[in-house]
């Protein structure tokens, strides 16, 4: 009997009732990794805090490998540019926040087999490189240009399909600067590290992870919309698997506060000591500029304003809010979301789909106050 790629490749399922993370899960949950809370501290995360899905394996790429970048498909004058050649052109340097478009996936339920975020695949990181619009001028795109592909060199398979990485953008927004797309070469302000896609990858500022393909080795623009896995199949919003679904594409608001006092080992349950306590954390969104952050601290009963920090002119990342909140002796849970300029929000029940993505669902923090003088 003749052996096939789907006999190494599961279907996307949901998991039954009451069962627990697999060992399929817990593999994807060792490569990958989250920010700790605590580093929402910094403005700019350092590469090995930054959060990270690879979807197959990372790419051996050593210092002196050749590594040309081609634009072709419907332009005029096809491109092959090696690393000194691009690195020769207009830089950029953008300060992004990202964030996995699966964020908070294991909060959900029945919860989609993938995985299992919580709250913390997000970062932001200051990416130097090369406006796409400038290379794509360069190429001359024709005027029946639909869409530009980008594959990256990280190959494998997923629901018996076998690919490499790629995903698409529409050519307006691969030309345009608000937001401007970058070709990157460096991560706050050294070359790109093997798993961020060493030695190229695409910057898409305010979309969620999964259109800035790592290891970028080929743009292509297309007469036609672009239909590959990623793009058609994957990384769609449906409620039912028969659905077409919605495209998943710009990050949705969210606050997320850094979880006050010190954490017990395993549970990592918050416990704080009576009195003043700064409240504090980063909120930012993909579709609009932010407008708000708030704060509960009563499990979501009410809702008080804080106090966000100007963007100074980075409209792509995060801002720092703070409050002032009198801890008292008892249990609490603390809340924080984030509202946008054009008045999308966080949601206090989470809207679900099969895939788990754009979940932005308010996040809870349960946190015990100790009487004064408890040390034990």
């Amino acid at each position: 009997m003749g052996h096939r790629l789907a006999d190494a490749s599961t279907p996307a399922r949901l998991a039954a009732p009451d069962e627990g993370i697999g060992r399929d899960e817990l593999a994807l949950a060792t490569r990958n990794h989250g920010l700790p809370l605590e580093a929402l501290r910094y403005d700019v995360t350092p590469p090995g805090l930054h959060y990270l899905l690879t979807h197959y394996d990372i790419p051996y790429v050593p210092d002196d490998t050749p590594w040309p970048l081609t634009v072709g498909g419907r332009v005029r004058r096809p491109l092959q540019l090696d690393l000194a050649e691009l690195r020769a052109l207009p830089q950029v340097t953008t300060r992004v926040t990202m964030e996995c478009a699966g964020n908070g996936r294991a909060l959900l339920t029945p919860r989609p087999v993938s995985q299992p975020w919580l709250l913390e695949a997000v970062g932001t990181a200051e990416w130097t490189g090369v406006p796409l619009r400038l290379l794509l001028a360069e190429a001359g795109v024709e005027a029946d240009a639909v869409d530009v592909v980008f594959t990256g060199a990280d190959h494998g398979v997923e629901r018996g399909v076998e690919q490499d990485y790629q995903r698409s953008l529409q050519v307006d927004v691969a030309t345009g600067t608000e937001p401007e797309v970058l070709v990157a070469y460096a991560m706050n302000g050294a070359p790109l590290p093997p798993q961020h896609g060493r030695p190229l990858r695409l910057i898409v500022p305010g979309w969620y992870g999964m259109a800035q393909v790592k290891w970028l080795r080929e743009i292509t623009v297309t007469d036609a919309p672009f239909t590959g896995f990623q793009q058609a199949v994957a990384y769609r919003l449906r409620q039912d698997p028969a659905d077409e679904g919605r495209p998943v594409t710009r990050i949705e608001p969210r606050a997320l506060l850094i979880p006050p006092g010190f954490p017990d080992f395993m549970s990592r349950s918050r416990v704080v000591r009576p009195g003043p306590v700064t409240l504090e954390g980063r909120a930012w969104s993909g579709r609009a500029p932010l407008a708000r952050a708030e704060v509960s601290t009563d499990d979501g009963r009410t809702w008080h304003e804080a106090e966000l920090e100007p963007d100074g002119g980075r409209r792509w990342a995060w801002r720092r809010w703070h409050l002032d909140w009198t801890a008292t002796p008892g249990e609490h849970v603390l809340s924080a979301r984030a509202t946008d300029a054009e008045g999308h929000t966080q949601p206090l029940e989470q809207h679900w789909n099969r895939g788990g993505f754009t979940n932005n669902l308010v996040q809870r923090v349960p946190v015990l106050c100790l009487e004064p003088g408890d040390t034990d």
